[in-house]
């Protein structure tokens, strides 16, 4: 599968214009290690080192489809990895959004600072995410990328009242993207969508 193959999947499926301009722009080579780039365009996950994967497309586009993104929010991602999701989000938040990603593996922390170095509006802190970023909170999305079976509370007091967290949530084996409103101080589910399978938490 190629790019414009790849594009035209997601069309196919109903992702909002946005998305699949985010797509267009944003080159998943950029992001892959060297000896997959000849897979760069597989609607699969493939590893980016230290145990660690970038998500299959149409489950990235899934996640950002939860998030229901809009112009200049603050967004947060947790397990930011190779920065990919980060790239994505800064397209469709536009210059005046501002982007933050943790990442608590510091190579690949390192790596992703270096394949998003031409995007102004992405800061990335190596440390664990499980904490959140208090420093930057508070935020209007948090999107976790890893597998978690509950969120931790902190992350919901970062987050701003009305705002959005999306997650893989469930065990080891399987999770339910899972898209959460704060209402009133607590997380109220919207949608869930299950059958997917991420990295643990750590």
């Amino acid at each position: 599968m190629d790019k414009v193959q790849l594009l035209k999947s997601l069309k196919q499926e109903g992702f909002s214009k946005g998305i699949i301009d985010a797509f267009s722009k944003v080159k998943r080579e950029n992001f892959i290690p060297e000896n997959m780039k000849f897979r760069t365009y597989e609607d699969t996950a493939l590893p980016i080192g230290e145990g660690q994967t970038i998500s299959q497309p149409y489950t990235t586009a899934t996640m950002l489809s939860l998030l229901s993104l809009k112009k200049s929010q603050r967004v947060l991602e947790i397990g930011s990895g190779c920065g990919y999701v980060l790239a994505l989000m800064s397209k469709i938040v536009g210059n005046k959004g501002k982007i933050f990603g943790v990442e608590i593996i510091k190579s690949l922390t390192d790596k992703s600072k270096i394949n998003l170095q031409n995007y102004k509006n992405i800061i990335i802190y190596n440390k664990n995410g499980a904490a959140g970023l208090k420093e930057e909170a508070l935020f209007d999305r948090i999107i976790i990328s890893a597998a978690c079976e509950e969120i931790p509370a902190v992350l919901t007091e970062q987050l701003e009242e009305g705002g959005i967290i999306v997650a893989p949530v469930g065990s080891q084996y399987e999770q339910t993207l899972t898209s959460f409103q704060k209402v009133k101080g607590e997380l109220e589910i919207r949608e869930e969508i299950p059958g997917f399978i991420f990295v643990p938490f750590v």
